[in-house]
């Protein structure tokens, strides 16, 4: 079976102020076979510092039917305990966070492809995009 790179983004929400207003984004990637959302798990911290998790996998409509159309049928186990535990210890109180777990289907050639070649991926960093828009904005570029 091929798979494309793996990667994680934990997204934080600081006066627990998650609107939803990323799953249309998301599930379009989804939609656009893009990604493959493998685990998503919801983590709260209330004002007296009381964390909530939320495994997304199997969630009702009521809760919240955006989240029904990303298709994600199950936990696989790449998000654990430890990684909520780690997140919870860092949030602030009042504030939330989305950790996901997501395939890039978009890369699943070019993983083939250096498999095939015998190599192998042994690093990938993400830079965070604020920090692009101000290496941008330094450099005079719009963006």
């Amino acid at each position: 079976m091929a798979i494309g790179p793996v990667s994680v983004a934990i997204i934080e929400f600081p006066g627990n102020k998650f609107t939803g207003e990323i799953l249309p984004a998301l599930r379009d990637l989804v939609a656009a076979g893009t990604v493959r959302i493998i685990d998503l798990i919801f983590v709260e911290k209330d004002a007296d510092g009381t964390v909530l998790t939320l495994e997304i996998a199997g969630v009702d409509a009521s809760l919240e039917p955006a989240f029904l159309e990303l298709d994600i049928q199950h936990s696989t186990g790449i998000l654990g305990d430890d990684d909520v535990s780690i997140v919870a210890e860092v949030l602030e109180p009042n504030t939330s966070a989305g950790l996901i777990a997501w395939e890039n289907t978009w890369a699943i050639p070019f993983a083939v492809a250096v498999g095939n070649a015998d190599g192998r991926l042994i690093d990938m960093v993400h830079i965070p995009r604020d920090a692009v828009l101000e290496t941008l904005a330094a450099a005079g570029i719009d963006a």
